[in-house]
Parts: C-alpha cells; sequence; structure tokens
C-alpha cells in the first residue's frame, strides 16, 4: 500500500490548515451577519500556531477553560482572555500577574468565591455570571433570577471587578443526533436567557449574553441575541460532530495517524499503536473513532466495514473487512477520525503534525 506517512514513526495528530482556516472564517462570516462576537474557545487546538490563524482574520478576543491555558496563550501575546470555568480561587496569584498587561475575564457562581476574589484581585477582572440553562453541569439555574441578581449587585459593589453579564453552555446538544433537537435546545435556551437578561437590565443595562457550544454554533443561522459566541471544537470538528450533524466529513480538519503493529486476519482486526493516552476513551455511537483512507494523504474518505473497535492504554483494536485488510501490512499507517477532537489534541500536544 503506498505510504505517504513514510517519515513518521509513531501516532501523530494530523492537521489540515487549509481545512481549520476554512472552518474558521465559515464561523466568522456567519456570527458577524448579527453583529455577534466571536470569542472561541481555544481550548480544542491549544495551539500558538493555530492561535495564529485566527488573528490573521482579525480575531483578537479568546476563551480557554484553565488558568493554566490562559497563561500560556497570555505568554503567546493573547490580551483579551476568559477563563470560561468557575473560578479556582486558590490561582488568583498568576490571574494578577495577567491582569496587570490584560483584559482577564473570569466565571464567578457563588458569593463566597467572590468575596475573596474582590479581596485578592490586585487588577481589573470582568466577571460573568454561570448560568445552567438544562446542562446541569455546573452554573446557577436559569430560573433563580433573584439569587443571580444579588450576586450581580455583589459583584458590582467591587472595586476591582466589572459585571460583564451572563454566560452559559449548551452542553446538553451534544447529545443530541438531529440539528432539528440542537435547535430546540438552543431556542429554549436562549429565550431564557433573554428574559434572564431583561429582568437584569432593570439595574445593569449594558450586560452581555455570552453563549458556546459548537452544535449550536454550527447548525443555528440567527444569532440574534446573543452578544456573544464561544464555540471551540468547530475548527477541527470530529467524528462525535459528524453523529450530531453539525458538519460533514469534508469540514473535519484533524485526524489520527497510527501505525499497525499486528495483523489478525482470522478476527478480521488489525492492531495498532494507538489507544486511551493518544485518543481518550470517549465513545461514539458505535466505536472509538471511524477509519479513513489515508493512502494519498490527508483524507476524511470513509472505508466502508472498518472502525476502531476497542481502546485499551496503548493499543487500540481495529475491525475492518478482508479486502483492506489484505492491503494493509504491518508498519503501515491507517488513518483514524477521533470522536473527540477536543480530548485527542489535548493528548497528542507533543506529537503534531500540521499540513496545508
Amino acid at each position: 500500500m503506498l505510504n505517504p506517512w513514510s517519515k513518521n514513526i509513531k501516532p501523530t495528530f494530523i492537521i489540515n490548515k487549509h481545512r481549520a482556516v476554512n472552518n474558521i472564517s465559515a464561523m466568522l462570516k456567519k456570527l458577524n451577519r448579527t453583529n455577534t462576537i466571536f470569542r472561541p474557545h481555544f481550548k480544542t487546538h491549544q495551539s500558538a500556531e493555530v492561535g495564529n490563524w485566527f488573528q490573521k482574520l482579525g480575531i483578537q478576543q479568546i476563551s480557554v477553560s484553565s488558568v493554566d491555558m490562559a497563561w500560556f496563550f497570555f505568554q503567546a501575546g493573547w490580551k483579551d482572555i476568559s477563563i470560561v470555568f468557575p473560578f479556582n480561587r486558590r490561582e488568583i496569584a498568576r490571574i494578577n500577574t495577567m491582569s496587570t498587561n490584560a483584559q482577564i475575564t473570569i466565571l464567578i457562581e457563588d458569593m463566597d468565591t467572590l468575596e475573596i476574589v474582590s479581596k485578592e484581585s490586585t487588577n481589573n477582572l470582568g466577571v460573568f455570571i454561570k448560568v445552567d440553562c438544562g446542562y446541569q453541569r455546573t452554573g446557577i439555574d436559569v430560573k433563580n433570577k433573584e439569587q443571580i441578581l444579588v450576586l450581580a449587585q455583589a459583584i458590582s459593589k467591587s472595586k476591582t471587578l466589572s459585571f460583564k453579564g451572563i454566560l452559559s453552555h449548551f452542553g446538553n446538544t451534544y447529545h443530541s443526533r438531529k440539528p432539528v433537537e440542537v435547535a430546540q435546545i438552543f431556542r429554549k435556551g436562549l429565550s431564557d436567557m433573554l428574559n434572564l437578561k431583561k429582568y437584569l437590565t432593570v439595574q445593569f443595562p449594558n450586560i452581555s449574553i455570552s453563549l458556546g457550544d459548537t452544535p449550536s454554533a454550527s447548525i443555528i443561522n440567527d444569532f440574534t441575541g446573543v452578544d456573544e459566541m464561544r464555540p471551540g471544537n468547530f475548527v477541527f470538528y470530529d467524528w462525535m460532530q459528524t453523529e450530531i450533524g453539525s458538519c460533514n466529513t469534508e469540514q473535519i480538519a484533524a485526524i489520527m495517524i497510527c501505525p499497525v503493529v499486528a495483523k489478525h486476519p482470522e478476527r478480521k482486526e488489525l492492531i495498532i499503536h494507538g489507544g486511551a493516552v493518544h485518543f481518550s476513551k470517549e465513545k461514539g455511537d458505535q466505536h472509538y473513532g471511524a477509519v479513513c483512507d489515508i493512502s494519498k494523504g490527508f483524507s476524511t474518505q470513509l472505508i466502508e466495514g472498518c472502525s476502531l473497535k476497542s481502546l485499551s492504554q496503548e493499543h487500540g483494536i481495529v475491525s475492518c473487512s478482508t479486502a483492506f485488510l489484505e492491503k494493509i501490512n504491518i508498519g503501515d499507517f491507517i488513518g483514524i477520525i477521533p470522536i473527540h477532537s477536543c480530548l485527542t489534541a489535548n493528548l497528542m500536544n507533543d506529537q503534531t503534525q500540521i499540513i496545508d
């Protein structure tokens, strides 16, 4: 089998720059139609180089999911960073360092954390209140308007904190398997957030609604009422997003290539060096990854009858057709579309290759 990956020696995360930039450009164009601020979530790629692709398109504000990630992109030159994860009060020292030279925005959902941050922050910080619209991971229930108002009032009294608005993540869209289901979750969540905003604007007329999830950002076309969107996964997409209906395979901009280390024709299985430490153990509806044809280079064209069947720490077991099995030799690379590109990119941070 023709092997264009002769210089590779171990599992590698391959990023197609052309596809990724197209995904970024398409999302920016869509959000611009409703003057919605595009604050992409950089947890997906965690790459200074990929970040530069956003900057070249004029994007100056980003989201991250940890203080460490904020620090990485702060050092890479980003000056407007939102940490969209419940604030860890033990990391205030690094926040103070960054906020000396950058606009840092944090997420708060309880009074105790607010009091500590207000007391210990040395520079102005933006603050969003985290609101739960049905995902039930974290945040104050959107129906608890009085609790949210009290917290907003306390933020506004701080000398170092600025109340920016309400923020939610419609993570329950990831459980959808039809675009219409995503649209229903988005419309219900946005309606709840707009009602909450209306309630709060009596005292806080300039606050924003910040939302973020790739299924909504990809499937919805009208973001009227949304001040800011924070999708992240869209930059690469993945197999999970195809199951939801957020993208097609031609939009997927990152795959894994893994060397074959054993063959078991009697079971119609290949063993690859590519396990949970490379992919994570996230599973789709039927498998841990889809097999794609990389015989001529980067491609997301599926190989019928083949999938990543199971994962252990270093091993991956690929179930495949007899025809594909006969084409593959031990030592060849095969391509896998990961279930969740965010997790795979994180695990493969030190073994990534960008191609045009």
